[in-house]
């Protein structure tokens, strides 16, 4: 991991007035809703008849709730809510709470499950892998029968940091000749963004096809309509994931794309935790220096990316693309010399819920762990099964370390992260936290695979937002990986089960009350 501390700093953090004028009119209308409904809730309390009624609803929406099969987070969050205010509480649950994006979810489950027919399972990737590590994966199954196919014939590189990443990027958008496509959950005006761009539009120029997925929430602040209305107008297609305003009433504001993809002519792909913006490269101090970490793929494994990517823009513009295939590399078939290694793109969000293949996917890795589980996340803030499997892998003898950061950029989510060390701590689990600022890394290491990309370790990634990474088996790139992590741990702080205890009291009891929250975080 190569830190330049001396670098001059020549980036910005530019951020428009018209996203704050957006958020602020959502924020009215979000309180014109809390309002209409507190207001609601009192005139009801006095009248008697219809009160026993919605109390009687309140029993059945109750049990529901407590035998609807989702997180077990999910319901404590919303029993919360209703025993803190139980009239508006129980109001809030029936029109938010209660299924009420069922549609939505299943018209883009409509669009995923279209992509899975491009994605069907390669039985001589799968016999590769048994002649290589001599047993079945329990992962690489269940992963297959969730339609994410593992893919052999790829070489990877990893990025210890984002302006490595981004160097890399650049590169290959300079020699894009078909087709680009770029996802990002945050894109920032910058010297990072005017790098791309200018590419971009001499690509477009060129005739090729560029398509450009953005979150609407997480670049709200920080883009434009005339920063968008450039790019239409040099040819390059740009869609919009969910509109904070579209389906304000459900509150399906929520449900965020946070996926990072990068495809470039089908032959290579990036992953990562990286957004385009300038201090994800360090061009500018946010929180001291920011370490992401992120991922190259080339070969067989680029064509997953490619499916997720058209999975989301599909679902997304509402515009179904009829042949995946038109979009995979012509050499896939022909450039294998040397690649041995295999990976499974996997993604997956609120429309497969309550299937979490992701968050399933973890809990796999951390039960499967041998001799070392090592895990780079910003938020710590799981759910029992995690919590207890973390433990139980650590107590049966494995090396389990978790890095998190030491300067963080939500104070309240950071302390909720901080409440989870207790537990982890005091069942062996190591916890450091990085030194030199914020790490935004969202990467796994085992004895035998990598994951890298987009995942936090926290309930909204976990089963709020839509995330993508890629799950790899390759012994050199295991190597690398556990080289960055080590030379992490150099410059983290170890956090002590002794030390924790020692927190302030009033940090306690800050820690517990947000604590009741972490679902809704």
């Amino acid at each position: 991991m190569k830190e330049n501390k001396t670098k001059h700093k020549r980036g910005y953090v530019k951020t428009y007035i018209s996203g704050f004028i957006r958020a602020f009119v959502i924020a009215l209308l979000l309180l014109l809703q809390f309002g209409i409904i507190f207001l609601l809730s009192y005139y009801l309390y006095s009248a008697l008849y219809i009160y026993f009624a919605i109390e009687v609803v309140g029993v059945f929406a109750v049990v529901g709730l407590v035998n609807q099969r989702t997180n077990a987070s999910f319901k404590i969050g919303w029993l919360v809510v209703i025993t803190l205010v139980p009239l508006a509480g129980l109001i809030m649950y029936i029109l938010w709470g209660a299924n009420r994006s069922d549609r939505i979810n299943k018209r883009n489950m409509s669009y995923i499950t279209y992509g899975y027919k491009f994605l069907e399972p390669d039985g001589s990737a799968l016999e590769k892998y048994m002649e290589h590590y001599n047993r079945r994966s329990n992962a690489v199954t269940y992963l297959e029968n969730c339609h994410f196919p593992l893919f052999s014939n790829n070489s990877f590189e990893y990025y210890p940091l984002g302006e490595d990443a981004f160097t890399a990027i650049i590169d290959d958008l300079e020699t894009a000749q078909r087709y680009i496509f770029l996802e990002f959950f945050i894109v920032a005006d910058g010297i990072l963004w005017n790098r791309i761009k200018t590419i971009l539009i001499d690509k477009a120029k060129q005739g090729v096809e560029i398509k450009f997925l953005y979150d609407d929430y997480g670049s709200m602040f920080r883009t434009s309509k005339q920063f968008w209305q450039e790019l239409k107008d040099s040819g390059i297609e740009v869609a919009e994931f969910n509109p904070i305003g579209k389906y304000l009433d459900k509150l399906y504001l929520n449900y965020r794309s946070h996926q990072k993809i990068v495809v470039i002519d089908g032959k290579v792909g990036y992953t990562g935790g990286f957004n385009l913006a300038d201090e994800y490269v360090n061009e500018v101090e946010r929180f001291g220096t920011w370490k992401d970490t992120g991922v190259k793929i080339v070969g067989d494994g680029v064509f997953g990316l490619t499916a997720t990517f058209l999975q989301m823009w599909t679902l997304t513009t509402q515009k179904q693309i009829e042949d995946y295939n038109i979009y995979k590399s012509e050499c896939l078939n022909k450039c294998r010399e040397g690649r041995s290694g295999f990976c499974q793109v996997i993604a997956d969000g609120p429309a497969n819920n309550p299937e979490n293949p992701i968050a399933d996917t973890i809990l796999q890795l951390i039960y499967s762990s041998h001799d070392i589980l090592y895990i780079m996340t910003p938020y710590l803030i799981l759910d029992d099964d995690i919590m207890e499997a973390l433990a139980i892998s650590a107590k049966r003898g494995t090396d389990v370390r978790i890095i998190t950061p030491g300067i963080p950029d939500k104070k309240i989510v950071n302390m909720i992260t901080k409440h989870s060390y207790g537990y982890l701590l005091k069942n062996g689990v190591r916890i450091y936290e990085y030194t030199p600022g914020f790490i935004h890394a969202k990467t796994v290491l085992t004895d035998e695979c990598s994951l890298v990309g987009t995942i936090n370790m926290d309930y909204r990634s976990l089963f709020i937002h839509y995330e993508c990474g890629a799950l790899m088996w390759d012994e050199e790139l295991n190597t690398v990986i556990k080289d960055d992590f080590f030379e992490t741990f150099g410059v983290s702080h170890e956090v002590t089960y002794e030390e924790w205890k020692k927190r302030p009291v009033i940090t306690r009891i800050l820690q517990n009350f947000f604590s009741l929250f972490s679902s809704l975080m």
